[in-house]
């Protein structure tokens, strides 16, 4: 029984319709993290919505001379 619940939510989880996995956020140069982003990033998208999410680095700003 343990078995078919983890099957459950391995599909629930990977089927979602705005996940796109690990493999795709860190493509585009982002990092899966639990639960927050931390400070100096931002969210990009999720990894396995809603609770993984794929944070990207906030781009410096360029100061004009």
């Amino acid at each position: 029984m343990g078995i078919l619940w983890f099957i459950l939510i391995f599909v629930s989880l990977t089927s979602h319709g705005d996940a796109h996995g690990p493999d795709s956020c860190n493509h585009e140069g982002g990092l899966c993290r639990v639960g927050n982003c931390i400070p100096g990033e931002y969210l990009a998208r999720y990894c396995f919505e809603p609770i993984i999410l794929c944070c990207k680095s906030l781009s410096p700003t360029t100061a004009k001379s």
